[in-house]
């Protein structure tokens, strides 16, 4: 049975040390950063070999590709994608060439990661980013507006649905708000629940039936004051599961983030406790990686029922395209903006 953890890898290739500590560790799946990735045929490999090192073809492999500054395959061998404030940008000149182009840009996304054999996209960002936040979001989101950013959302989750890849909305329940970088440090946000409910959280109540998302390193006094939502009980259950709906796959966010603190056993045993689904850790570190390993438990009842349903999801309806002609009609759509 597999292990509630998705992890990285230190390069291109896997080393013997770690194909044997993949075997043993089981981990549900694999997640891709640009160290480990050097051209397309080479990124093939490496994601059979790592479905290879723990006999599940369907293993889950994850890569951030946003478009913009966040995505881990760059040219040349593969496209600039666009920034998602781009698209927020044409919104309010023309929002349905914006939805129209969100979706093409997307299918286009998962055309490029899926003929390497990624199966999961962890975009889009439903964060709303308020004046004075930090720029760690900035023109990852796609507008500062809930109706925006949800319209442009679906159309993204759609698109890379269409083309066989779950994508994953994050980070729920809101990071826009956050004044430090929670890659560096913990944020802290003091908005009341009205507040939050009303702004922050509409986005990813509009889209609860995502198969994954990710949660916020991110304290919400109003919500726990105390511990991130990725390892409060209380801000997933009352807000993640409760006042957002969401029902699918919850991943957390990296649990090597400085955001976090505590041994690596600790943060993966919390964040599962909270009520994650799954834990995640992306740098590769060996040593990191077995103590999150201790932490997380196999993966089975509602989360594996999660997760199925997620996988299932990704295989129903795909569809063909011609990835010339998509190029050519986004150029054409953003162009005009």
């Amino acid at each position: 049975m597999a292990r509630a953890v998705v992890l990285g890898c230190s390069g291109p290739r896997l080393t013997g040390d770690e194909r044997a500590f993949f075997a043993e560790a089981d981990p549900l799946g694999f997640i891709l950063f640009k160290r480990n990735v050097r051209a397309p045929d080479q990124v093939r490999s490496l994601v059979a070999e790592l479905r290879a090192a723990v006999g599940r073809a369907d293993a889950p492999v994850l890569i951030d590709q946003e478009g913009g500054r966040v995505q881990r395959l760059q040219p040349p061998h593969w496209r600039a994608a666009p920034a998602p404030a781009a698209f927020g940008r044409l919104a309010r000149r023309d929002p349905e060439a914006a939805r129209t182009a969100a979706w093409t840009n997307a299918r286009l996304l998962a055309h490029e990661v899926g003929e390497l054999g990624i199966s999961v996209d962890c975009t889009p960002l439903l964060d709303l980013p308020v004046p004075g936040a930090h720029d760690v979001i900035g023109d990852r989101a796609f507008a500062g507006d809930p109706e925006t950013v949800t319209e442009l959302a679906r159309a993204v989750c759609d698109g890379l649905l269409a083309g066989g890849v779950l994508p994953v909305v994050k980070h729920v329940p809101g990071h826009g708000r956050a004044t430090v970088d929670s890659h560096a440090e913990l944020p802290r946000v003091t908005a009341g629940h009205n507040e939050l409910s009303e702004h922050d959280f509409k986005p990813f109540r509009a889209l609860n039936d995502a198969p994954w998302a990710m949660t916020a390193h991110v304290i919400y006094d109003a919500l726990d004051p105390e511990r991130p939502a990725t390892t409060s009980p209380d801000a997933i259950a009352r807000a993640i599961r409760g006042e957002i709906g969401f029902e699918g796959v919850l991943i957390s966010d990296d649990l090597s983030m400085k955001a976090l603190s505590g041994s690596f056993r600790s943060r993966a045993e919390a964040a599962l406790a909270a009520g994650c689904d799954l834990n995640l850790h992306c740098n590769g570190d060996r040593r990191e990686m077995e103590a999150v390993v201790q932490g997380s438990h196999a993966l089975d009842g509602r989360p594996a029922e999660r997760v199925a349903a997620a996988e299932r999801r990704r295989t129903a309806n795909v569809a063909d395209c011609d990835p010339a002609e998509l190029r050519r009609q986004l150029d054409a759509l953003l162009e005009a903006a």
